[in-house]
């Protein structure tokens, strides 16, 4: 759970040198270490520690196999098993490639392809900001670092708890992204979309009824979050879909981005039928690679009077 953040971000502390910190500063070194493996190793480490997590962190992987189960009704018990035990691999090859993104950026060189950048691209020529609508993608920054390869995209983000680990965080995705903003800045969100930037948005998590209304995701009704309705009403901004996906040979990966054109007439008066069709879009995107997506959240946690539990 993240807490508002009381220190600069990015900023180096000398408290970081605290003793109370020294396991982090190992595991940063160590992270350095594992980026400059070559990727034969790298996707070989990644499938074993995938397969570790499947097998040991149960309520992760219970999670995971009901959430596939309820989304993918016509998997077989097997299907289930195979492809649960994928994500958590994919999540772990995310890690790996995040790092690359972060430390060893060359190695995504003739790698990356895109499709419908010109959506982008009219929107902003139109003077409007961008909403991209995406998805808590296993590939982490390493989807946002292929992005950034033909546009500079802002992205919202939660600060992390320990303070030391947001710093880094912060600093490795400052070689990414142009601007990172705070889940809780609305005004400095407000801001960049007014000023015509293309800010990353993910409306794919449960978050309750507070910020959001009940509508159907792969066909069970799921709390989906409304906040980027009144985003977009405030700034005029475009709202435009976008997916990243890994594909090919493991062994030598290509990524793909997908930019859908702008959504006509969204939002609407009706926001159940804005949800909805937010929903929609996100499960089309999802069922291209169904794996590489972070199905282990309790994406069906919010169950109102009436509604069958899922968990």
């Amino acid at each position: 759970m993240s807490q508002k953040r009381t220190y600069q971000p990015g900023k180096f502390e000398w408290s970081f040198l605290l003793p109370k910190y020294w396991g982090i500063w190992v595991g940063i070194v160590l992270l350095m270490l594992l980026a400059m493996l070559p990727w034969a190793v790298q996707q070989r480490l990644a499938h074993l520690l995938g397969g570790f997590a499947f097998k040991k962190l149960k309520s992760r992987r219970k999670t995971t196999l009901r959430n596939l189960e309820v989304c993918f009704p016509e998997w077989s018990a097997q299907q289930l098993q195979d492809n649960a035990r994928q994500v958590f691999i994919d999540q772990m090859l995310g890690i790996f490639e995040t790092l690359n993104a972060w430390y060893t950026p060359k190695w995504f060189q003739g790698r990356v392809t895109i499709e419908g950048l010109e959506h982008i691209q009219q929107a902003q020529a139109q003077g409007k900001g961008v909403l991209i609508l995406g998805t808590h993608s296993t590939l982490l920054d390493a989807g946002g670092y292929a992005c950034a390869q033909f546009f500079d995209p802002d992205v919202v983000y939660r600060p992390q708890n320990n303070p030391l680990l947001d710093m880094l965080i912060y600093r490795c995705r400052h070689t990414i992204y142009q601007n990172q903003i705070d889940h809780d800045d609305m005004r400095g969100l407000i801001r960049h979309l007014k000023n015509g930037r293309p800010i990353w948005y993910s409306p794919d998590q449960d978050f309750g009824l507070k910020q959001g209304v009940m509508a159907p995701f792969f066909g069970v009704p799921a709390a989906t979050v409304t906040a980027h309705r009144r985003l977009l009403k405030m700034t005029k901004a475009a709202a435009i879909p976008l997916y990243f996906y890994r594909h090919g040979d493991i062994k030598d990966p290509q990524y793909h981005i997908i930019i859908e054109p702008a959504l006509d007439n969204f939002p609407s008066e009706d926001e159940l039928a804005d949800a909805t069709r937010t929903n929609q879009i996100i499960e089309a995107q999802l069922r291209i690679a169904p794996t590489q997506y972070m199905w282990f959240h309790r994406r069906f946690k919010t169950r109102p009077q009436g509604y069958d539990k899922i968990y």
